[in-house]
């Protein structure tokens, strides 16, 4: 039975992506919560150990395996050095009660460009004049924002829902243009009707229809994406876009909740550009943890 148990365990993590995002959402789901799937292996381990099954604990290494060829390469440190651009995105938090730390954390981070979302017109205004020394070029519409060291032209709204929740500028930095997107994706709940997504999903085939429409050679996707890159609903935006973490990270950089953070939600995606680095930051006054990434050219 615990063989029998191992293999089950194993199916889904191996086949996450056949798992369909009908009725409940379940695909989405599982593939959202996919690299705690890991916990069973002790587990399972555990009690062949207590049973002193030796079929037990050799089933075992089946979701060992399948988990380690998924999430293996996140736990090596695959940062370096170099780069030309310094990035930071975070969500916030409209309800986030010391705007001003935030503020400073941020700055600390020395980026060149800073990407928030889930901002309300009183924070706006708060991270406008404390970040406006280290920042002088900035643009916000709606509840998002873009603060950046270098010149911002092009700055638009992108229409992924019925209110502003996407910004597009072009940074003018000294090492060429690059199309700076802050997205704040439509948000999930898990309920009695299962795992709620249909607005997410929407709202990404919006931003994917205009990044398709996007000309700059160098483009940086920074924001709240309320997904993982792992979930195959956010593929339309995902699989143009490769994962500043994914690629330049150490360990799997989750990011929500702040305090015990379980999910990366939130992400640096980037075209035309190279991920040299990324990293989470220190935690603010928000539920998320403010990403990083160095890019260059």
């Amino acid at each position: 039975m615990l063989a029998a148990l191992a293999v089950c365990c194993a199916a889904p993590m191996a086949l996450h992506g056949w798992i369909p995002n009908t009725g409940v959402n379940a695909g989405s789901l599982v593939q959202t919560l996919l690299p705690w799937s890991g916990l069973v292996v002790p587990l399972l381990l555990g009690i062949a150990v207590v049973r002193r099954s030796r079929a037990a604990a050799v089933a075992v290494l089946a979701p060992a395996v399948v988990w380690v060829a998924l999430f293996g390469g996140a736990l090596t440190d695959k940062r370096s050095g170099g780069g030309d651009l310094t990035v930071v995105s975070h969500n916030v938090n409209e309800e986030n009660t010391d705007p001003v730390g935030t503020a400073r954390v941020l700055a600390d981070a020395d980026a060149d460009v800073l990407a928030l979302e889930e901002l309300s017109d009183a924070s706006a205004t708060v991270y406008s004049r404390e970040l406006a020394a280290a920042y002088p070029h900035h643009a916000v519409i709606g509840g998002v924002g873009i603060w950046s060291r270098h010149p911002l032209a092009d700055v638009r709204a992108v229409p992924i829902m019925p209110w502003t929740r996407a910004l597009r500028a072009t940074a003018r930095t000294p090492a060429g243009p690059v199309a700076v997107y802050a997205v704040h994706l439509a948000s999930v709940r898990v309920s009695a009707a299962g795992f709620t997504t249909d607005r997410r999903n929407e709202a990404a085939r919006e931003l994917a229809a205009a990044l398709r429409e996007e000309t700059a050679p160098r483009v940086v996707v920074l924001g709240d994406f309320n997904g993982t890159y792992q979930d195959d609903a956010l593929a339309p935006v995902t699989a143009g876009l490769r994962s500043a973490q994914r690629e330049a990270g150490d360990g799997l950089g989750l990011t929500w909740p702040a305090a015990f953070p379980v999910v990366r939600i939130d992400d640096v995606l980037v075209r035309g550009m190279t991920p040299r680095a990324a990293w989470t930051l220190p935690a603010t006054g928000s539920d998320h943890l403010p990403v990083a990434a160095t890019l260059s050219r």
